[in-house]
Order: C-alpha cells, then structure tokens, then sequence
C-alpha cells in the first residue's frame, strides 16, 4: 500500500479539484436530502430481501442442514458451555431466583392445591391399603409353605396316608390365624360399645361397682351374637371376612358371597365343631378336600385366593400378554387345577 501523503506537503492541482468536487457534492446532497433518501432506499431494499420467500427457504434449508445440528452438538459438548452452565447454575443468582419463586403465594397456593386433590388423597389410601395387603401377602405365604408341614405331621403321628398333590384349599393354621384375626375385630368394636355403655349405666345409676351376674350374661351374649353377624355378613356379601381377607384365602362360591341361609348353616356348624374339644376341626387336617363340620354343612371349601399384581394404569400389554417374554410356556399358563407353579410351589 503506498503511503499517504504528508498533510504538510503540497498536493497537486487535479487533487485538490477532485477534493473540492466531492466535497461540494456533498454538501449539495445533504442540503437537498439525497442522502437520506438514498439511505432510506437502501434500508427498505434490504428489508424487502429479509422478508422474501427465496431469503425465507434459505434459512430453513440452512437451519434444517446438518451444520446448524453439528454445531449446537459441538456447542453442548464443549467444556467451555459446560463450566459456564455449571457456572451459573452454582451461582447466587440462581438460587436467588429459587428462594423467591419457592416463597411466593402463587407457589404456595399450587403446593395447597395440589395436597387437596381429590386424586392424591386417593393414592395416599391406596398405598396405605396396598401396603398392608403386601404384609398380609407376605405372611399369607408363610402361612402356606406351614400349614403343608403340619398336616404332613399330624397325618404322621394318626398313621394316616401322606398327601401326595398338592391343593389350593386353605390350611388349618391359614384359617385359625384368619379367625383369630377375626375375633381380635370383633373384641375391639364391642370393647368400645361396652365401654360406652358403662360410661352411661355409671351416669345415670350413680354407682361404680362392678358388673352383676345379669349384665355380665347379657354382655356375653351380645358378644356372641355379634360375632356370629360379623362372620354371617361378611361371608354372604364379600366371601370372606377381613381376617381372611388379610391372609389372603376365601370361600369357593360361584357368586361373590355365600347365600345367607348357607351362611347361617356354616356358623351353626362353626359352633358344633367347637363343642367336642373343638374335635369338629380336624378334618382340615386329615380331610382330602380340607373340610371341617362347618364346611360340610354349609357345602363350601376354604381356598388360597390367588394375588396377582395388578398391572400398572400406564402399561400397553394386553390382558393375557405375559409379563416376560421367553419364558417357557409351563411358566405362564395356569394347570389343570387352575393354580400357577409358582402358587404350586407355594402350596409344598
């Protein structure tokens, strides 16, 4: 590049014309405002080019390349965008913004809403409901795997023939646990009425002696009459009460619950059983079919109720799509007895 010339030297003639021509047509076109419209034409020329379709098109062709995915990958991956986001995400600025947001009304009126939903109360029980079926599950099994041993040594010690298949129907220790769990209800609901009604007896009669021969009859017979409506209820509209419910076995009948008057029957044949040394109770042990008097009478068994996890609301497979795919098809379809193997498993 040549170098300027000196200011300080003399320029030659044509130069100093053609300075003083631009200078003047300068001037002349500030006065008259050329420039401005010159400038105002140019700006609305490159405003028509941005807004055309052919300048549209080529940015969606460009933004659509593979450059612009290239380059916010290489953007994404670089350890520079990575100390910055880190950066600023560890910054006082951040946590700032989330003491403020957190402390809002707004906030807190959503965490309110949100608790008071109809919806996550509803979860709340059902996880509270689930998790105690999970125990009872979890016992009820336990229970099983026992109520084979003992009938195997109880047949051992009367010399009678050993079980050779295995059975769905509830064992007796399943079933004396389930009615032990049953009466403990039952015990809790009347103690509560008792208690109330003494609280009111001692009100009105002024003493605070204990109970007379009468009341202490009535009160046993109201507890037997409650115990015996506890047990007819559940069983002719549910099929089994709570405590068989919890253990996990209930009565085999067609319908959902037992007819009233095969109810009746069964608590009368409950109560004939108990009388003899509670002798009535021993074909659950060594009957085939697990039947005591009860049962007999009422023409009913007691089954193990099979527990299937119920299959997640968001899940795609089908009603009767397995679970695990490959596995052998004795792992997935019930036998004969319409037991699994890993139920049979459960029974031994």
């Amino acid at each position: 590049m040549a170098d300027r010339p000196d200011p300080g030297t003399e320029q030659p003639l044509s130069v100093r014309l053609l300075g003083a021509g631009v200078r003047g047509a300068r001037s002349v076109t500030k006065a008259a405002g050329i420039d401005r419209a010159v400038e105002a034409a140019a700006e609305e020329a490159m405003v028509a080019a941005i807004e055309s379709e052919a300048v549209e098109r080529a940015l969606t062709r460009v933004l659509q390349g593979p450059l612009v995915e290239e380059a916010a990958r290489g953007a994404l991956e670089s350890d520079a965008v990575k100390r910055a986001l880190i950066e600023a995400l560890d910054s006082e600025m951040v946590d700032e913004v989330w003491r403020r947001m957190l402390a809002g009304e707004e906030v807190q009126r959503l965490v309110e809403r949100i608790a008071e939903a109809p919806e996550i109360r509803a979860a709340i029980s059902a996880q509270s409901v689930g998790f105690i079926e999970d125990i009872g599950h979890t016992i009820g099994d336990t229970t099983r795997r026992l109520d084979g041993g003992i009938e195997t040594a109880a047949r051992r010690i009367a010399f009678r023939k050993r079980r050779t298949e295995p059975t769905e129907r509830a064992g007796a220790l399943t079933r004396a646990l389930a009615f032990g769990l049953d009466l403990l209800i039952v015990n809790l609901a009347f103690s509560g009425m008792a208690a109330i009604a003494a609280l009111i007896g001692s009100f009105f009669s002024g003493s605070g002696d204990g109970l007379s021969a009468p009341a202490l009859a009535a009160g046993s017979a109201i507890w037997v009459g409650l115990v015996g409506l506890y047990l007819v209820a559940f069983w002719s509209f549910a099929g089994q009460t709570p405590g068989m419910r919890f253990f996990g076995i209930r009565l085999d009948t067609p319908a959902r619950g037992l007819q009233p008057r095969k109810s009746v029957r069964r608590l009368v044949g409950l109560f004939l059983a108990a009388i003899p040394f509670g002798i009535g109770f021993l074909g659950i042990v060594f009957d085939e079919r697990r039947r005591g008097w009860q049962d007999r009478l009422a023409g009913v068994d007691v089954l193990y109720d099979a527990h299937e996890p119920a299959a997640a609301p968001w899940s795609t497979l089908a009603a009767g799509e397995s679970l695990a795919a490959g596995q052998p098809e004795t792992a997935k379809a019930p036998d004969a007895r319409g037991l699994r193997p890993q139920q049979v498993s459960g029974l031994r």
